[in-house]
């Protein structure tokens, strides 16, 4: 019994030590991602990818910079954002502890594109060839006479819908309106003078009439 005693204490004693060993290789890789600002005080620089080279292992840096996850001792490290310079940093392989903390420091990377002017023709003498050949008969400038009309303009702003930036504007607008009067009582125009006046000139105007609907090319 005693030598079987021995045998499982001298295993359990193994065990142990190996277990230390395996919980020590895997460490909580905390840190903070900073970079510098216009004014060239430190800030956090947030949505930063930071993650393990060959895996998928890894965070996006909270609105602070901060960021936390679990990695191995002697892992390479990547940081990347659009923007600035990806850097590349190795795990110390001869940490003690379960925990390791660090500040990464990003510096912007500005790309400069040369200038590009786009051609409908190959050349400048191209165009100009084309443009001293173009004909431009009465007809033409009539058509184009008749499509840029102010009644015909004012009939496409109502017919041709929003887009969506737009759209988004106007329900920025309505929501904004609507949180002014939360709570209470929208002020009634009836008794608005400027709301009248602006009533009877369109009233004169002939806004109200029901306009037939001009046939043009555009």
């Amino acid at each position: 019994m005693k030598k079987l005693s021995g045998i499982l204490l001298f295993l359990l004693f193994c065990f142990t030590i190996q277990a230390q060993e395996r919980q020590i290789d895997v460490i909580q890789f905390t840190g903070k991602v900073v970079t510098e600002d216009p004014d060239g005080n430190v800030i956090g620089l947030p949505y930063t990818n930071v993650a393990i080279e060959g895996t998928t292992r890894g965070v996006v840096t909270e609105y602070d910079g901060y960021f936390s996850f679990v990695a191995r001792k002697g892992e390479k490290v990547v940081f990347s954002r659009i923007g600035f310079k990806t850097v590349e940093y190795v795990i110390p392989d001869t940490l003690k502890s379960d925990l390791y903390s660090m500040i990464q420091i990003l510096s912007q990377d500005n790309i400069l594109l040369p200038e590009i002017v786009i051609y409908p023709w190959p050349s400048r003498e191209h165009f100009k060839q084309d443009l001293l050949a173009m004909d431009i008969s009465d007809d033409l400038r009539d058509q184009a006479r008749k499509n840029l009309a102010a009644d015909v303009l004012q009939e496409m702003r109502y017919a041709v819908p929003v887009d969506g930036r737009e759209a988004a504007s106007l329900v920025f607008k309505q929501t904004a309106n609507e949180a002014v009067y939360a709570g209470q009582y929208k002020p009634q125009r009836i008794f608005d003078v400027f709301a009248w006046k602006q009533f009877i000139e369109a009233w004169k105007r002939g806004d109200f009439k029901k306009k037939k609907k001009k046939e043009s090319n555009y």
